[in-house]
């Protein structure tokens, strides 16, 4: 019965944080390594770098965001795809016109490249201890 409810209880807040979701911006990026969080070590291709307003002095280091286009802000009509992308904040983006500015792969999943910056919702991603089951943060 406890885990049940503690399930229960991680769905809830889960829908609660994505109800919730953070606007900001996010451009592209090509070259990850090295990165100001990891260094020489390659952390895949689902990545991404902090811009100053979520940069914190490298305390985003290593978190997980969930991220959705959410529309265009050029002249590229249409640029999402309606997939979210969730990715590792490996670096930062001092002075980027976006809060995170995603691996060329990511933002390929989730909007048109050709639109080069793109309106999104984000929201930062992290796991229950014991059930290693996902749970949206806010």
């Amino acid at each position: 019965m406890e885990k049940t409810t503690l399930i229960f209880v991680g769905i809830i807040a889960s829908l609660v944080s994505f109800a919730s979701a953070t606007p900001g911006i996010a451009t592209f990026y090509t070259n990850y390594v090295p990165s100001a969080c990891f260094g020489s070590q390659d952390q895949g291709k689902m990545i991404a770098a902090a811009g100053d307003a979520l940069w914190n002095n490298g305390a985003v280091c290593g978190k997980m965001f969930t991220v959705t286009c959410t529309g265009p802000r050029n002249p590229v009509p249409h640029p999402c795809t309606g997939k979210s992308v969730t990715v590792k904040i490996v670096d930062h983006c001092p002075g980027c016109p976006s809060t995170i500015d995603l691996s060329r792969e990511a933002f390929a999943l989730i909007a048109n490249p050709v639109a080069g910056i793109i309106n999104i919702d984000y929201n930062q991603y992290a796991y229950f201890n014991s059930l290693s089951s996902p749970l949206l943060l806010r």
